[in-house]
């Protein structure tokens, strides 16, 4: 498919200079690793079309102007009795697609159309307060991986691409939503138990002081998160990257992996999300 793309040259990164042609490139070479994890997930869209210094905008319908290629999925909204029409990214045109509408991160759900309500991971989104170091991020993420280990269950870790890591449990569509968002509770719930200085359930913002907040609640059918191998719009341009565990130490640093280094990586070491 040809793909028509606009504005090129439309800065999106004010301080690096990195435009919306360079998401558009960085989504064209980088497509063959990010598509795995987008393929039949319905999208909520996350548009940045004046780049990361404005807000942006989420949106979930896909509208009636969408390309033949652009696969949709209807899903009844129960709150306002409306359908929906979600974008699922199923090609590389439409990921390009998105990228030209200024969506710097793709954030899908954690489970496919063919099997809507029951996830394909469970995650522990580990999301730190202005005030929280990354070393702690990493402690709190150690500290997940521990409680993991000792249930015999395997996990998997990833930077946010912003200031946090993600650990993700695959779930083999086995169980629905409301089972793995329980599970990812107890998880959350041993980890600050274990470490009680910096880490919280308390999810208002307010309330949660300068604690990380060990959010389970990312387990809802609907909820979405910037996936593996997504740009995300920072100061830096960095990119949700998989790490070996061996990585997750207080040397990492969630700016290491961006727009300009994630190819050579992955191709280097492989899928590790894989």
């Amino acid at each position: 498919y040809k793909v028509p793309v606009t504005n090129r040259q439309k800065i999106f990164w004010p301080d690096e200079g990195y435009t919306k042609g360079d998401v558009i490139d960085f989504y064209d070479k980088i497509y063959r690793y990010i598509l795995p994890y987008l393929k039949d997930r319905p999208l909520s869209l996350k548009r940045n079309p004046n780049g990361i210094r404005d807000e942006g905008f989420y949106h979930k319908d896909a509208g009636e102007k969408v390309p033949k290629f652009v696969k949709v999925f209807k899903v009844k909204s129960e709150s306002n009795n409306k359908t929906i029409d979600y974008i699922v990214c199923n090609n590389k045109a439409t990921l390009i697609y998105l990228a030209n509408l200024g969506c710097i991160e793709m954030n899908p759900w954690n489970s496919t159309t063919k099997k809507k309500d029951k996830p394909t991971w469970m995650v522990i989104d580990i999301d730190p307060s202005p005030k929280n170091t990354f070393e702690q991020v990493v402690d709190a993420a150690l500290a997940t991986k521990a409680v993991l280990d000792k249930a015999g269950v395997k996990s998997y870790c990833k930077t946010s691409g912003a200031t946090g890591l993600h650990v993700y449990v695959p779930m083999m569509n086995k169980y629905d939503y409301k089972t793995v968002k329980e599970f990812a509770q107890i998880i959350a719930q041993m980890v600050t138990e274990i470490l009680p200085d910096f880490t919280t359930l308390e999810r208002s913002l307010s309330k949660r002081g300068n604690n990380i907040y060990m959010d389970y609640l990312q387990n809802r059918t609907g909820q979405t998160l910037a996936s593996v191998y997504s740009l995300r719009p920072v100061p830096g341009a960095s990119v949700s990257m998989p790490l070996d565990w061996k990585e997750v130490n207080h040397k990492l640093s969630p700016l290491n992996f961006t727009i300009e280094n994630a190819l050579a990586r992955i191709k280097k070491n492989g899928d590790l999300f894989k």
